[in-house]
C-alpha cells in the first residue's frame, strides 16, 4: 500500500513538472485561431458573415451555457460519459479500448475523452502508441489549467466538422441551416459523430455514411437510457439532408464594415479583435432586402449598383443593410458600399428645409409660394420638369418637388445657417474645395451619405429628432435636434399626404402612410428615394459608383419602386400608425393671396380659402416679391368714385368718394391667375383727369404674334422659326411657353424660337417689375 502511494506521488510530482516545463501550447493554439478568424451575426445570432482564418477555417464562438442541451447530452453520454468524473483520463475506456484492439487485430475505439480530444486539437500528435501517451499526458495538464466547463468549451468551438468549418454552432448553420438550439434528436446524434471522421462523413458528400454513422450514436443513446426507444425510431427515421457546405454570406458589405472598425478598435488599444461581432441586423429582412435588390436591379443597365437600408425608428438600429445589388459582380463595382458613399443627395433635404421654415416662422403648410422663373443673384434654377406652375402652396411644392420654391425659401432662410443646422444635426454636407455653402445647397449642391440621409429623414416621426444610424446595439444612440414636433409632424403629414405612385384611392387609404421624398442629382448620376413611417425608416439610392450618368434615371421612377417594394414585404404591424398631432399644431383656414387666418367679415379679401397646419397658432403672411419693385402681396385701400366706381387718388379727390379695400398678389403669380382672381385682385381703371399713379402701369404688348393666330408648319420644314419681343418695357424680360422656360430677352430686344410641332401654345412674356402679357395661339399642318 505505501509503495502504491509513493507510485502516486512520484507520478504527481512528475505531472506537476511536466506541466511547469513542458506547458501545452494552449495559448499559442487561441492566439492563432482567434487572428482572422471572424464571425458577424445578426441580432439574433445568426451568422451573416464569417471571415475565415489563416487556415481557411471559419467558427462561432459559442459557451456551454448557450449550446444545445440535447446535443450536449448526446454529446457526453457517447463520447465521454465518465467526463465530469475522470481527470482528464479514463483508465476504464483506455483498458478497453486495448482490449478490442487485441481482440479484433485493429483499433475498434479509441478510448479518448473529451480532454484528450482537445489535447490533440491544439497540438499535433501522432496516432502512434507514444502519441497516445503524450496525448494522455496533454490532457492530465488541461485539467490541471482549465475547469471542466473551459475544456468543454475548447471542444464546442474548435471540433473538426469536415471543410473549414470547426464548432458544433457553425456546423450546424453550415450543414443544417439553423442553430444547434434547434436540433432535432437525430440531428444531435449527427453532429455528434463527425467530429470522430469529419471528412469521411461529411453529410454533404457522404449522406449514407453519416447516416449509419449518426444510427450508432442514436442505438447506443438508446441502450444508454437517453433515448426512448420510441424516440430512438422517430430519430431513425429522419433523412440526412444537409445542403451544399458554404460560408454564410448576408451582409456582406456591413461585416467587412464592422470587421474592419473592430480591427482599427483593436489596433489602437493594442488587443485582439474580437471573434465574434453582434450586428443589429434581422437576417430575415436582410434576406428580404437582398433578394428584392437583386431582382430589381436586372431592370437597370450594366454598372448599375443599388444601396438600401432599413432602420427601427425607436432605436435607430439598422435591420437590413444592402451596400450593393451584386457584391461579388466587379463590373457593377459591387465592392464599393454605397451606403457610405458621399454622393449628391439631390432634392432629398427639402423637408428639412421646409420644417426649419416653419419653426422659423416663415411658413406654414399652405403658405403661398411662387414657381415661376426667377434670378437669384445669377443663379436661375429650373424645375425638373422644365415646366412652371405659378402660385402653389407649400405643401404641393415640397410634394412636387419644385426647385424655384425651394431655392427661393432658402435664400429667405439663409444657406450658411440651413448648412450649420443639418450639421448640428448629424449632417455635414461635403462641399468642393474653398466652397462656402451657398443657394445650390437645397437641390443637391454637396455631398451626403445615404445613411446620413436616413438619419435625417426619420427626424419627421421621431418628434424632430435626428440620428446617425446604429450598426450594433453597443453603439449608443445619439438623438440630435433637428425640429420641432409640431414642425416634423407637419412636414410629414404633408409629405404623407402625397399618394403613393399607383395606388388605388382604395389602397392609398388601407396602407401604411409614408411619408416619402425622392431626389435626383445633376446629369442623371444618383436616384435617391427616403420614406419613414413611425416605426420604419427606409432608404434607396440607385446609380453607378464610378459618377457616371445613368441616362433617364430619376428618384422618382427609379429608387421609388423599390422603396415601396420593401415596405409592402415588411409586416404591416412593423410600420406602424400615424403619428400623433403635437398640441403645438393647429388646424386654421388661412386665406390666398395675404396668407392670414380667414374672417367671414372680410371675405372679399379671401381670394382662395386654405386648410393649414400652423405651428404655435404663429400665421405668417405671404412673401413679398424679391424682385418686383410693384404689386407687392398686401392688403391696400383705394378710392373709388361712387357714381362711376372708377379710381382716384389725391390728385383728383372729390367728396364722393368710398375707400375699396383689395388684396393683390406677388407679381409673379398674376399670368397663371384665373380672370375672376385677377379682377378681384385688380384697382378699378383710374379716373379721367387723375394723375398717373403706383397703380397705372403700361401694359405690356408681345409683337411677332397675334393672340389667337393660327400658323402652319411650312411643307419642308420640321419646324417653324418664329421672332417675338415687347413693347413697353426696358428691363429684362423672361419668355415661358406653355409654362415652360424659353429664354430672356433684354427690354424690347427680339427672342427668337422654334415651333417643333403642331398644337395649342401659350406664350407668356414678365418683366422685372412684374408687368407681363400672355397670348394663345395654335399651330398647324
Amino acid at each position: 500500500m505505501r509503495k502504491i502511494a509513493l507510485t502516486l506521488a512520484c507520478l504527481a510530482a512528475l505531472l506537476m513538472a511536466s506541466n511547469a516545463l513542458f506547458p501545452p501550447p494552449l495559448q499559442a493554439f487561441l492566439l492563432a485561431r482567434a487572428q482572422g478568424s471572424t464571425i458577424v451575426l445578426d441580432k439574433n445570432g445568426v451568422p451573416l458573415r464569417a471571415f475565415a482564418d489563416a487556415r481557411g477555417v471559419w467558427r462561432y464562438p459559442i459557451g456551454v451555457q448557450d449550446t444545445s442541451p440535447l446535443y450536449l447530452q448526446s454529446l457526453l453520454n457517447y463520447e465521454d460519459r465518465w467526463f465530469f468524473r475522470h481527470p482528464g483520463v479514463n483508465p476504464t475506456s483506455m483498458l478497453r479500448a486495448v482490449a478490442q484492439s487485441i481482440q479484433y487485430r485493429r483499433p475498434v475505439s479509441g478510448g479518448s475523452t473529451i480532454t484528450m480530444q482537445v489535447a490533440r486539437m491544439i497540438e499535433p500528435i501522432p496516432h502512434t502508441a507514444l502519441g497516445k501517451i503524450w496525448q494522455m499526458l496533454r490532457a492530465l495538464q488541461l485539467e490541471l489549467r482549465l475547469s471542466k466547463s473551459e475544456i468543454l468549451t475548447l471542444y464546442l468551438q474548435h471540433a473538426p466538422f469536415g471543410g473549414p468549418i470547426e464548432g458544433v454552432e457553425a456546423a450546424s448553420f453550415a450543414y443544417l441551416g439553423h442553430s444547434s438550439k434547434q436540433l432535432s434528436d437525430a440531428q444531435a446524434a449527427l453532429l455528434v459523430v463527425l467530429p470522430q471522421r469529419p471528412s469521411a462523413l461529411r453529410p454533404d458528400r457522404h449522406a449514407s455514411r453519416a447516416q449509419a454513422a449518426r444510427d450508432k450514436v442514436l442505438r447506443r443513446l438508446q441502450d444508454f437510457g437517453v433515448l426512448s426507444p420510441a424516440r430512438t425510431q422517430a430519430a431513425l427515421q429522419e433523412s440526412v439532408v444537409a445542403r451544399g457546405l458554404r460560408a454564410p454570406m448576408q451582409a456582406a458589405l456591413l461585416a467587412e464594415r464592422l470587421r474592419s472598425e473592430s480591427v482599427r478598435a483593436a489596433l489602437k488599444s493594442r488587443s485582439q479583435p474580437p471573434a465574434r461581432i453582434d450586428s443589429s441586423i434581422d437576417s430575415n429582412w436582410q434576406t428580404m432586402a437582398e433578394t428584392r435588390v437583386a431582382s430589381y436591379a436586372r431592370r437597370f443597365p450594366e454598372r448599375t449598383s443599388i444601396a438600401a437600408l432599413i432602420v427601427d425608428n425607436k432605436t435607430m438600429l439598422v435591420r437590413a443593410y444592402v451596400g450593393s445589388a451584386r457584391f461579388a459582380e466587379a463590373a457593377s463595382l459591387g465592392h464599393i458600399d454605397m451606403v457610405r458613399a458621399s454622393r449628391s443627395p439631390g432634392s432629398t433635404l427639402k423637408p428639412s428645409l421646409y420644417g426649419l421654415a416653419i419653426d422659423a416662422g416663415l411658413i406654414h403648410s399652405e403658405s403661398l409660394l411662387i414657381d415661376a422663373p426667377q434670378s437669384f443673384l445669377g443663379y436661375r434654377p429650373a424645375n425638373f420638369s422644365e415646366s412652371f406652375n405659378g402660385p402653389i402652396s407649400a405643401a404641393s411644392a415640397l410634394r412636387l418637388s419644385l426647385n424655384v420654391p425651394a431655392v427661393d425659401l432658402l435664400q429667405r432662410f439663409g444657406p450658411a445657417k440651413f448648412h450649420g443646422m443639418l450639421a448640428n444635426a448629424g449632417l455635414n454636407i461635403q462641399l468642393p474645395p474653398g466652397a462656402v455653402p451657398n443657394l445650390s445647397l437645397i437641390l443637391g449642391g454637396g455631398g451626403a451619405r445615404l445613411e446620413q440621409l436616413v438619419g435625417l429623414h426619420s427626424a419627421l416621426v421621431r418628434g424632430g429628432l435626428a440620428a446617425s444610424p446604429r450598426l450594433t446595439s453597443a453603439q449608443p444612440l445619439q438623438d440630435r435636434y433637428l425640429l420641432s414636433p409640431g414642425a416634423a409632424w407637419i412636414v410629414y403629414s404633408m409629405l404623407a399626404a402625397n399618394p403613393r405612385p399607383g395606388a388605388s384611392p382604395l389602397f392609398a387609404d388601407t396602407s401604411a402612410k409614408v411619408a416619402f421624398k425622392t431626389g435626383t442629382s445633376f446629369g442623371f448620376r444618383d436616384a435617391w428615394a427616403l420614406g419613414a413611417t413611425e416605426k420604419i425608416s427606409i432608404g434607396v439610392w440607385v446609380g453607378r459608383p464610378d459618377g457616371t450618368p445613368v441616362p433617364g434615371s430619376f428618384g422618382a421612377a427609379s429608387a421609388l419602386p423599390l422603396l415601396f417594394e420593401l415596405y409592402d414585404a415588411l409586416p404591416s404591424s412593423a410600420l406602424g400608425r400615424t403619428p400623433s398631432k403635437p398640441d403645438s399644431v393647429t388646424d386654421v383656414d388661412i386665406c390666398w393671396p395675404l396668407g392670414t387666418e380667414f374672417v367671414p367679415a372680410q371675405s372679399a379679401l379671401c381670394h382662395s380659402k386654405k386648410q393649414a397646419w400652423v405651428l404655435d397658432q404663429a400665421i405668417p403672411p405671404s412673401f413679398p416679391d424679391r424682385e418686383a419693385r410693384v404689386w407687392q402681396p398686401e392688403r391696400v385701400s383705394i378710392f373709388v368714385d361712387r357714381k362711376t366706381g372708377l379710381r382716384r387718388n389725391a390728385s383728383c379727390l372729390t367728396p364722393e368718394v368710398d375707400v375699396l379695400e383689395i388684396a393683390r398678389w406677388p407679381a409673379l403669380a398674376y399670368p397663371w391667375l384665373s380672370a375672376r382672381i385677377r379682377a378681384l385682385a385688380s384697382p378699378p381703371e383710374l379716373a379721367p383727369g387723375c394723375a398717373q399713379d403706383a397703380f397705372s402701369l403700361q401694359a405690356l404688348v408681345i409683337e411677332g404674334l397675334t393672340a389667337d393666330a393660327l400658323l402652319r408648319l411650312p411643307a419642308n420644314r420640321a419646324q417653324t422659326p418664329v421672332g417675338v419681343k415687347v413693347i413697353g418695357t426696358q428691363a429684362p424680360v423672361r419668355w415661358l411657353l406653355n409654362d415652360i422656360y424659353l429664354g430672356d430677352s433684354d427690354g424690347s430686344s427680339e427672342l427668337r424660337f422654334n415651333l417643333p410641332a403642331p398644337g395649342s401654345y401659350r406664350l407668356l412674356a414678365q418683366d422685372a417689375n412684374g408687368r407681363w402679357a400672355v397670348i394663345n395661339f395654335r399651330v398647324m399642318r
